[in-house]
């Protein structure tokens, strides 16, 4: 018995991991023997993939078409995008593009539920018999075979020993041996009369597990066009995929394009700001000072001169870009950035930097460099004054507005850290850079030595402020941001009862008051600030307004009625 059990163990040991069996191998070439190898890996390679396949499916297995789709996620993608849309205007872009939205998110869950379908019918389905049917079948053959060969031989071998025994005892002659003679004839039948049934057997199972194994080979090429299908349905479902959204793209892109601009958008003229030469922008606005400088300065004067480090840091760009943009379609709301003072210096050097031409202009930077090369202080401002005089209207116009400002912004630099030379610095190169030349190596060169001079001059600039743009500057000069001038820094236009006793060049005729955005169209010529001219040259209105200034910087701070801005007539 025990001998019986290490000859199957040593038999199954010699199975190996293909596993052939010398039970089997004694009936099969070579051509079938690398067939029965393979049984094993297939069966296990058909089960992994179904299972792993059967993982990736999103909807419901074995339901219907309906009741599948009902389960995708993107089937209840596309009934939140139906609830929401029911909130919105169905005539507005975002409406419109929701409701598109939608019903692509609906067709492609159907897509996909036909896709899963499919792939259940050609693909799991066939894995699913040959990996839990088919393939175990032949293993269940095989080993049925390895058994009947293990037990043949087994009786084939007590067979041979019961023959050499009965052999042993015809030779002892008759007596109480030939009893034992006869029993062992006997047996010798039997166990002849069983091997030749089990090899019956043996011959029976070995025709099956051949024919198991044959229909195997001709039909492994069916077998791997399982994976071929996959790969085919998968792409046909891409194909239908990509169809439905490109189709649904094209038509979204189409309505968007010819819906019209919302109200807000075409209300005002607000759009042509960034990236706009100076002159354009202030035709098309009808405006002397341009919107982002006259906006930014406000909103700074209201909150931010005494910010420490300002136009020195770095606002959030998203902040920054959403400020920009407000101020392109909707400026006057945009008293919401009046908290965050470094978004709106970044607006207001963003719109410097953007301009195609610098403020102080390509024609006058080499007299802006010849001044700044002057050594002695009193020919360097006649140079500057000579400079300012030779600007374009319009071009003057800003940059006196500008340099008020940071004159204003310069006398709180206890505060803010913002000293004339700290300005100049981070302001300069925004407002005056050397024109390109392609090719001019030279002039790529000079760039950095020429920054340092541009510092210089802009820093003189604010310093002499009251001596190369005199006279003073109404802020709010447009009316369009009242919200934001802040009464103890910036008014309005005073009555004259304001105005202090200073000698300013006055119209011939005083004209009825205006409102403020139809008097900034109806402004002329001798309401323009005058024109520094020759230092040499008289200067009694400045001169007779000096004390009122002095006495206007002297007042205490808390003072309500002291005013940044003296609303001259020559003022902006």
């Amino acid at each position: 018995m025990m001998k019986r059990q290490l000859h199957r163990m040593r038999q199954l040991a010699q199975t190996g991991s293909l596993g052939r069996t010398p039970e089997t191998a004694e009936f099969l070439g070579e051509d079938l023997q690398q067939v029965e190898q393979r049984l094993e890996p297939a069966k296990r390679a058909a089960h992994n993939v179904h299972k792993r396949l059967q993982a990736c499916l999103q909807g419901q297995s074995g339901a219907d078409m309906d009741k599948r789709v009902k389960k995708l996620p993107l089937m209840a993608l596309s009934t939140t995008m139906a609830e929401s849309f029911k909130e919105l205007d169905p005539d507005s872009s975002m409406g419109k593009a929701l409701e598109m939205s939608c019903a692509i998110q609906n067709q492609l869950a159907r897509i996909l539920a036909e896709f899963e379908m499919n792939l259940e019918k050609d693909v799991l389905q066939p894995l699913n018999r040959l990996s839990e049917e088919e393939l175990p079948a032949i293993l269940k053959h095989k080993k049925s075979l390895q058994k009947l060969v293990s037990d043949w031989n087994t009786l084939k071998s007590r067979l041979s020993q019961a023959a050499k025994n009965s052999g042993c005892g015809q030779g002892g002659g008759g007596g109480p041996g030939g009893y034992s003679h006869t029993t062992a004839a006997n047996k010798v039948e039997t166990l002849k009369e069983e091997e030749e049934e089990l090899k019956r057997k043996v011959e029976q199972c070995k025709d099956e597990y051949l024919a198991d194994l044959y229909h195997f080979a001709t039909k492994e090429d069916t077998y791997a066009n399982y994976f071929i299908n996959l790969m085919e349905i998968q792409a046909d479902y891409h194909r239908k995929s990509l169809s439905s959204l490109d189709t649904a793209l094209a038509e979204l892109r189409e309505n968007h394009s010819q819906a019209d601009p919302s109200p807000s958008m075409t209300a005002a003229p607000f759009s042509r700001v960034y990236g706009v030469s100076l002159g354009v922008h202030l035709q098309e606005l009808g405006r002397d000072i341009a919107l982002p400088i006259e906006a930014c300065v406000l909103m700074l004067l209201s909150e931010g001169v005494k910010e420490e480090g300002l136009f020195r840091l770095a606002a959030g760009a998203s902040v920054l870009k959403r400020l920009k943009q407000t101020m392109a379609s909707d400026p006057r709301s945009l008293q919401e950035f009046c908290s965050d003072p470094h978004a709106v210096a970044g607006a207001l050097k963003s719109y410097l930097r953007e301009l195609p031409e610098p403020l102080m202009t390509f024609d006058l930077y080499d007299d802006w460099m010849r001044a700044a090369s002057l050594k002695e202080p009193g020919a360097r401002l006649e140079a500057l004054q000579e400079a300012c005089g030779r600007l374009p209207q319009e071009n003057f116009n800003n940059l006196r507005y500008l340099m008020k400002f940071l004159a204003r912004l310069a006398e709180e630099q206890e505060v803010n850290k913002m000293t004339p030379s700290n300005i100049a610095i981070v302001l300069g190169p925004n407002l005056l850079w050397p024109p390109e030349k392609e090719g001019d190596q030279a002039q790529l060169d000079a760039a950095s030595v020429s920054s340092i001079q541009v510092v210089g001059v802009v820093e003189a600039l604010i310093q002499s402020t009251d001596t190369l743009f005199p006279g003073d500057v109404n802020f709010n000069v447009s009316g369009l941001f009242s919200a934001l001038a802040p009464q103890d820094k910036v008014g309005d236009r005073p009555t004259s009862e304001e105005l202090p006793t200073m000698a300013v060049p006055a119209p011939a005729t005083a004209p009825a008051p205006a409102p403020a955005s139809v008097a900034t169209k109806e402004r002329t010529e001798s309401e323009v600030p005058p024109r520094p001219a020759s230092p040499k040259a008289s200067r009694s209105p400045p001169e007779a307004a000096a004390p009122a200034e002095d006495m206007a910087r002297k007042s205490p701070r808390g003072d309500t009625t002291r005013k940044e801005s003296l609303p001259a007539p020559t003022g902006l």
